[in-house]
């Protein structure tokens, strides 16, 4: 029977830390500042935003939310965004995703400055990341690896599978990994026999957002099995992993809700804070 990972109890403990963290630079007169951008009326995007701004007041820190309707132009969200990149007040900037479809995300994510990128989704943040350089880390990526070192597991030279090749979390997961010294392998939706893979992995990451894909026979046993699904079933939410028969091949396991979730807006904390310093 699998050990079941407490993201909420590991981020709450990484959380304490970032409100010492805070009031030591409050002390100096430096108040750390997030400002969240939110187009629309998604409701999970509105449910994340209040959860970032509980959260960040959490611990001390001031968080701006700037509502806009469905209608607002990209220009217009540019100059918004240019307009904060110049505000001395303003720490770390994020743009809530999804955008509605005549706004172009990638400009938007290019338009804020590297040094308030708290996402970590900017080129220059990317490329950072890539080579092994100090950045801003992205925060779904950053927190699984984080959870993964709080539970002491080994990674230097293990395997390390990855289901999906997202931008936001299966690309940079994988290559936070590797420069961990751990041998990575990239599963998608082609992979010819994703089981053949799947049973191969030490660590095995999966972020596709397909309801219980990854099954018991897909595991190697003693496996540590990380799931960054977020799926609606019948009202209720649940992983990429079926939860119930695979926590009894594996070591570990992160459930969902409560597992990587709580570990994302943590690791957003994190890098306002760095941000601010």
């Amino acid at each position: 029977m699998a050990v079941v990972i407490d993201g909420k109890q590991v981020a709450q403990s990484y959380r304490l830390k970032l409100k010492e963290e805070v009031a030591r630079l409050k002390e100096q007169r430096i108040q750390p500042k997030l400002t969240v951008i939110l187009i629309g009326e998604d409701p999970a995007s509105q449910s994340y935003v209040r959860g970032k701004e509980k959260a960040a007041q959490e611990i001390g820190m001031d968080s701006d939310l700037i509502r806009l309707p469905d209608e607002t132009t990209e220009s217009e969200l540019l100059h918004l965004i240019e307009r904060l990149n110049v505000d001395a007040s303003v720490h770390g900037i994020l743009v809530q995703l999804p955008l509605p479809a005549h706004i172009d995300e990638s400009k938007v994510i290019f338009a804020i400055a590297p040094e308030k990128d708290v996402d970590g989704f900017h080129p220059v943040s990317v490329g950072k990341m890539m080579i092994g350089e100090p950045t801003f880390l992205p925060c779904t990526p950053n927190g699984i690896l984080h959870l993964v070192k709080e539970m002491n597991v080994p990674i230097a030279g293990r395997h390390v599978v990855v289901v999906g090749r997202s931008q936001i979390v299966g690309k940079p997961v994988g290559m936070l990994f590797l420069n961990e010294s751990a041998t990575v392998t990239y599963c998608h939706s082609k992979t010819a026999d994703l089981a053949a893979m799947t049973r191969q992995a030490d660590i095995l990451i999966v972020a596709v957002g397909v309801p219980k894909l990854i099954t018991a026979d897909m595991i190697k046993p003693d496996a540590v099995v990380i799931d960054v699904g977020v799926n609606r079933v019948d009202g209720k939410l649940v992983g990429d992993v079926e939860f119930e028969t695979v926590k009894e091949v594996a070591s570990m396991i992160t459930p969902v809700p409560g597992g990587v979730g709580p570990m994302t807006i943590t690791m957003l904390l994190h890098n306002t804070i760095e941000a601010a310093k």
